[in-house]
């Protein structure tokens, strides 16, 4: 029976088969709504209202109680209840949940067992206009067909080498310093827009850890930061340009950065917020994650390793790191070889 104590009107919690636990919405006149967030938790609130008024962002997710048996949408059902799934952050979940309920409307019907390479190729290639969406698709692909196989779906694994797309960017754009300069130059310093930018510029976490910093993490010279997405424990050094920037913050503030109905933001509210303060700056291709990759670009400017970046941005693999600082690195190693020959 679902637990309904404490839970508002319309509101059950009910377990997979997998012994999980999930909580969904339905009345009559709207569809019923799985909720990301749990009682108490940032955003709960506003996802209940939605879900009331039928406005809820989120998919619905489908049971294999309404599902063909082997089919594609059965298999992803099942992946929603696995630790591979349910151990992720909750942006991450909901980023995985959205790709696969887009996936589903096309190929939910589809048998699993009959899925060949070709299909797989074909599915890719259709993506040509979005290769990045493309790669994270074939990525979750191949752990569904590893569930599929574990569980006696199929024998074999149709993605095996099926390649993606070559990516000749790099992501997001890494600020210059010439865009720091302009955007403080538009916000100065006790502006939440400066206090925001020096957050993460001076601490290079993601935004979604950012706007949850307050005066209760700060002890002594350091900062205390619990990323989300990677569950890590961070003491990062206070900058002294950030420990200037605090220096203006009220102490009543935890967090730090308010909305200006004086709440606190949530990562989507802060990069929608972000993308206006860099708009008035006239930074059309900054952004909140490109700030971290500039505190990354900088550590490795300044002769930081990988180690050493790694420690204050949370990364855990060096493969990450590479990611932020091949420029720096490109710039570096140029100077180092001009210099071998004589150059200035």
């Amino acid at each position: 029976m679902p637990k309904k104590s404490g839970l508002p009107k319309g509101v059950t919690e009910f377990q997979d088969r997998h012994g999980n636990w999930h909580m969904r919405y339905r009345a009559k006149g709207v569809p019923t709504h799985y909720f990301e967030t749990r009682p108490g938790q940032e955003g709960w609130g506003e996802e209940l209202e939605k879900a009331r008024g039928g406005k809820a962002e989120t998919p619905q997710i489908r049971t294999s109680m309404r599902t063909k048996p082997g089919s594609m949408s059965a298999l992803i059902a099942v992946y929603y209840g696995t630790p591979e799934f349910t151990g992720l952050a909750d942006s991450s979940r909901k980023t995985y949940r959205n790709m696969l309920e887009r996936f589903r409307e096309t190929y939910g019907d589809k048998q699993v067992a009959t899925l060949t390479r070709a299909h797989i190729k074909a599915i890719i290639g259709s993506m040509s206009a979005t290769p990045a969406a493309a790669n994270n698709l074939l990525d979750r692909l191949r752990v569904l067909m590893k569930i599929a196989m574990d569980d006696g779906w199929r024998p074999d694994d149709p993605t095996y080498r099926v390649s993606g797309f070559k990516l000749t960017g790099d992501g997001f754009h890494t600020w210059s310093e010439e865009d720091i300069e302009r955007f403080c130059a538009v916000h100065p310093p006790g502006t939440s827009a400066r206090l925001a930018m020096g957050l993460m510029l001076f601490t290079g976490q993601r935004r979604s850890d950012m706007v949850n910093m307050g005066w209760q993490h700060i002890s002594g010279d350091r900062i205390r930061v619990h990323q989300i997405k990677t569950d890590a424990m961070l003491s990062i050094p206070v900058h002294p340009e950030l420990a200037a920037l605090l220096a203006m913050t009220p102490r009543t503030n935890m967090p730090f950065l308010l909305t200006q109905f004086g709440k606190p933001f949530t990562a989507n509210g802060f990069g929608n917020r972000m993308r206006k303060w860099c708009n008035e700056a006239e930074l059309a291709d900054c952004t909140s994650h490109g700030l971290r990759k500039a505190a990354a670009r900088r550590l490795a400017e300044a002769g930081c390793s990988n180690k050493e970046i790694m420690a204050i941005t949370g990364h855990v693999t060096d493969k990450e790191v590479t990611r932020y600082t091949k420029a720096a690195d490109q710039k570096r190693l140029a100077d180092r070889a001009m210099k071998a020959i004589g150059g200035s």
